[in-house]
């Protein structure tokens, strides 16, 4: 019996000893599947568990030929069209060498995504006779609660306009998919309020007030757009001498003893309002008009400075009374928002095509998840106020509107 126990504790000795070994044994893993199941327009991350010395990603075409999609260790595969894509992840390297062959197949959503702004994650206005109003700010409202009105006034098609202020002024928003890269055409819209009250030769002008569109792809696919994400949409001033590169501005929240200075014709009640300065060594105010009574600094902002960096155009607005009385704000040909009215369909649309990075090349993105709409003029214009951009609805171009 003695005998029995201790060759049944050698034998417990023995499968634990192995155990043990097997738990301390590396198991070792790619980190890739033989097969994916993916929505279209939906960014899924493949991040391989092997590293070398350079990688390859390619998709691999009927004909045998392939086409390059990546260079880097990971890789974020979205695609608009459904059906079975064949994909290649290669090692480069001269010691361990890898090649690993995948199939993924892209499928409809289960529910059809809207064309339409499904959230908005951050709405940050400069100063502006409208702020505090579009949307309506009420006591106890926070910058989660504006958030979410913003988000509730441009979603879907409310078409409720909000108000961005003076420059710099932004909303960051999104849709429930990857708005996609097409060659060859526009890929989403974006609505303001831009009209025409004169057109000339050559030009055309009225309301316009143009705003700058950013756009995020998210290649880590984390939710968010973060900062190295972030590219400009080139329009068509980008590139010319009268356009100030990484302009910034800081806006100062008047005391609440502030004395008002207005001006003889009655319309402006606070000419020295709002002070703002900028990195040109140029300052100047926001002024306060009768028409909009209501505190133009963000009510929800704690702070007493707010300031805003990005591309600045040059002033487009003109007094063409000469005594103050009707001033012009000329629209610039294209890649603008609240540039153009809403009915000028190609002027008020947008090319994935035209992100640039920050020293002005170009950047191949598949197609943008987030997309972030700023203030780009700051000028002041009599009794009608300071330039400021609003938006009321962005629409994917390649989805069926509703």
């Amino acid at each position: 019996m003695k005998e029995q126990h201790s060759i049944f504790l050698i034998l417990l000795g023995f499968i634990a000893s192995f155990w043990s070994c097997e738990r301390e044994t590396p198991i070792l893993s790619l980190g890739l599947d033989d097969e994916y199941y993916l929505y279209r327009m939906q960014g899924y991350r493949f991040s391989p568990g092997f590293t070398g010395d350079s990688y390859r990603w390619s998709l691999l075409l009927p004909d045998g030929r392939d086409s390059l999609l990546s260079t880097e260790h990971s890789y974020t595969f979205v695609q608009k069209e459904e059906g079975s894509y064949s994909i290649r992840f290669e090692i480069l390297d001269a010691e361990k060498p890898y090649v690993f062959d995948f199939e993924v197949e892209v499928l409809h959503e289960t529910v059809e995504y809207s064309p339409y702004i499904s959230r908005v994650l951050e709405y940050k206005p400069a100063p502006g006779q409208f702020v505090n109003e579009m949307p309506l700010y009420e006591e106890g409202d926070t910058e989660e609660t504006m958030r979410k009105k913003a988000e509730e006034n441009i979603s879907g098609k409310n078409d409720v306009m909000i108000s961005l202020g003076g420059f710099g002024g932004y909303v960051t928003f999104g849709f429930d998919h990857t708005v996609m890269n097409v060659k060859g055409g526009k890929d989403f819209s974006i609505l303001g309020n831009a009209f025409y009250s004169l057109v000339e030769v050559g030009k055309s002008g009225g309301s316009c007030e143009p705003g700058i569109v950013m756009v995020a792809f998210d290649e880590n696919q984390n939710g968010q757009p973060d900062e190295e994400e972030w590219f400009e949409l080139a329009g068509s001033e980008y590139y010319k001498p009268e356009t100030f590169k990484n302009y910034k501005i800081t806006y100062y929240k008047p005391e609440a003893d502030k004395l008002p200075l207005p001006d003889n014709s009655g319309n402006l009640t606070d000419t020295t309002y709002v002070k703002w300065i900028d990195n040109l060594g140029m300052s100047g105010y926001i002024p306060k008009n009768k028409f909009h009574k209501q505190d133009y600094y963000p009510k929800w902002i704690n702070e007493t400075e707010l300031s805003f960096q990005g591309t600045r155009l040059a002033d487009n607005a003109e007094d063409v009374s000469g005594l103050g009385t009707y001033w012009v704000l000329y629209s610039y040909d294209w890649g603008y928002v609240d540039n153009h009215p809403n009915d000028s369909t190609s002027l008020i649309s947008f090319d994935i095509d035209w992100a640039i990075d920050k020293n002005g090349q170009p950047v191949d993105l598949p197609g943008v998840d987030f997309v972030r709409v700023y203030t780009g003029i700051n000028q002041s214009c009599g009794w009608i106020g300071e330039t400021s951009t609003e938006i009321i609805r962005a629409q994917d171009l390649h989805l069926e509107a509703k």
